[in-house]
This record gives C-alpha cells, sequence and structure tokens, in this order.
C-alpha cells in the first residue's frame, strides 16, 4: 500500500498557485491569513503559503487561503506567530 500523496511535486504546486492565486482577497484589513488562529497550513510545499479557513465568522470559512490574504474576522494567536 501506497502512503498518501503529499502534493509535493513542483509542476502540480505551480498548476495549484496559479489556480488559487485567482482568487487572492487582498482587502486592506492590516492582518493576514497567516496569523490568524484560525488558518491551519497545508501539509507538504503547499503549506509554506497555503492553509485552510476554520473560523466559523468568516466568509471564508472551509476554503483554502493564501497566508497574506486577510478578512475582517481575522483573530490574533496569543503566540504571535505566523504561517
Amino acid at each position: 500500500m501506497n502512503p498518501p500523496w503529499s502534493g509535493d511535486d513542483e509542476k502540480f504546486n505551480r498548476a495549484c498557485h496559479a489556480r488559487w492565486r485567482e482568487r487572492l482577497n487582498r482587502e486592506a484589513h492590516g492582518e493576514q491569513c497567516g496569523g490568524c488562529v484560525y488558518w491551519i497550513a497545508l501539509h507538504g510545499r503547499l503549506g509554506q503559503d497555503y492553509g485552510a479557513c476554520t473560523n466559523a465568522h468568516s466568509i471564508f470559512d472551509g476554503l483554502v487561503r493564501f497566508e497574506h490574504d486577510g478578512c475582517t474576522a481575522f483573530a490574533d494567536r496569543d503566540d504571535g506567530s505566523f504561517g
């Protein structure tokens, strides 16, 4: 049995990034998804830039978000970490 695919394929990752860039939300909120307590990084190389929003109060809940995107439902991480 093969292990789960990690998505660590450069060509695949570039194609995902190109598609997902079309949905970026660069509103000037000051806070970015990568610093939100509800942003969970993806696994593998895509997780260096992308994660899932898990904030029930965000319009992006359940969607993959670029770490530098933002929204009005941002919630600071207690430890101040990013990504």
